[in-house]
């Protein structure tokens, strides 16, 4: 399993109800299943991944994150997941009240844009490219880049609860120094939230 989704299913803990948002091929799904007796669903748009997650076994609706997630109900889940999704949606701060209005509890993880390869690209005059922003500006699906610091910000203006918080560079390791300048140094950033 690739190494961010193994951050995130070492915080779901076992025999759960999760929601997956973009959930790709299913993979995360599929190990919560196996390893965990994790019951849930994926919401995907692309219709490989669709066929992929089915193959896998893996529950999994069509549905475009941008129309909103009305179609659950409140409290319908212990656990709603948003892998490197976030930068891409049109309406990330709505998106996440609504992942907390249906789900206990939420984790999310971005491309931390404030990372120190990201402003010398920007101080040379150009839109940066990296191992963890790996297109180009013209190419993008993010729309919404954001730095540790701004998401806390908007978690508190939302008064959402910052449960658990790790900091990780482009291969999904921690180190002392990351912990010394998280928005400088961390590639990424995993993010578990509760309501407050």
């Amino acid at each position: 399993m690739r190494s961010d989704l193994q951050l995130i299913a070492d915080l779901v803990q076992p025999q759960t109800r999760v929601l997956d948002l973009g959930c790709g091929n299913g993979e995360l799904l599929s190990y919560l299943k196996t390893n965990k007796s994790v019951t849930g669903y994926g919401l995907d748009l692309d219709a490989a991944n669709i066929e992929q997650c089915l193959q896998k076994g893996v529950n999994v609706i069509e549905h475009d994150l941008n129309m909103g997630l009305d179609s659950f109900a409140s409290n319908s889940f212990a656990i709603v997941v948003m892998t490197e999704t976030l930068q891409s949606v049109e309406a990330p701060d709505q998106l996440l009240l609504e992942m907390l209005r249906i789900g206990n509890e939420c984790i999310v993880s971005f491309p931390n844009f404030g990372n120190w390869r990201c402003r010398l690209q920007i101080a040379m005059g150009n839109m940066p490219v990296s191992q963890h922003l790996p297109n180009s500006w013209f190419d993008t699906p993010n729309i919404h880049l954001c730095t540790c610091r701004d998401f806390e910000v908007l978690c508190k203006k939302l008064s959402i609860n910052i449960i658990e918080k790790k900091y990780v560079n482009s291969q999904h390791n921690s180190s002392p120094l990351i912990k010394v300048a998280t928005n400088l140094l961390s590639a990424f950033a995993f993010y578990r939230l509760g309501k407050s």
